[in-house]
């Protein structure tokens, strides 16, 4: 079902709103003419969260899977002292971790201090990869219910002309004012809340992907230091 079609059915939720007699392509057309123009861009934003929100489902899940597999092929061979072996697994990974892990471990010759620091550059550069697309969730997740209240203000600025012009208050006279304020601000709502609850759930699986790939970075780190050490004491 389209995104459109979701905030369809979840304005018709709301009492007052039903249609029983339409279908469910007329009931969607009905809300969207009762909403007026401010529908556009509140379906613009629907539309653009939904392309997000499937798109970093994807790109999250996949790195997630080869950060788990990247992760524990280095930790195995850091276990076993193989520098080497560890190197070549973080190189043939696809993965940020992977990328993150061989870009210190190249420089396990310079000591422990620059593997650090490269750790953390291209530690920076793979987190705004992690991240990108969240900015575009929670700018949709924060415009939509503003252009929910900017439909509320234009329906009732008609409402009131059109009391103006009759001079006379009568409920007819207001009530396609009243439903376009009403409508927009359930459908502005209807679109921020899954794409702020999507925002989170994002947010919170990169913050764990980040704190697997820190731990990870640590222990290479540690085990550089000890392979020093060793070193330094034959």
């Amino acid at each position: 079902m389209s995104s459109l079609g979701t905030i369809a059915l979840a304005l018709l939720q709301i009492p007052g709103l039903e249609a029983p007699d339409l279908t469910l392509s007329e009931q969607i057309s009905q809300i969207w003419r009762d909403g007026g123009f401010m529908m556009w861009p509140l379906g613009a934003s629907a539309l653009v969260g939904a392309i997000v929100i499937i798109w970093k489902l994807f790109d999250l899940s996949v790195k997630s899977v080869r950060t788990r597999k990247v992760l524990r092929a280095v930790d195995e061979r850091l276990s076993q002292g193989d520098i080497a072996g560890a190197l070549e697994a973080a190189r043939a990974s696809n993965a940020p971790a992977g990328r993150i892990l061989a870009a210190g471990l190249a420089r396990h010759n310079e000591g422990s201090e620059r593997v650090l620091k490269a750790i953390e550059n291209v530690g920076l550069i793979e987190m705004a990869g992690l991240e990108s697309g969240l900015v575009w969730l929670a700018t949709c997740s924060n415009v939509a219910p503003l252009l929910g209240f900017l439909g509320t203000v234009v329906g009732m600025i008609q409402a009131f002309q059109a009391i103006e012009l009759a001079g006379e208050v009568e409920a007819t006279l207001v009530a396609a004012g009243i439903k376009v304020a009403l409508v927009t601000t359930a459908a502005g709502l209807a679109v921020a809340i899954p794409i702020n609850i999507f925002h989170n759930y994002f947010v919170t699986r990169v913050d764990r992907l980040v704190l697997d790939m820190e731990e990870s970075a640590q222990k290479a780190v540690d085990a550089l230091h000890a392979a020093e050490v060793a070193a330094e004491g034959r």
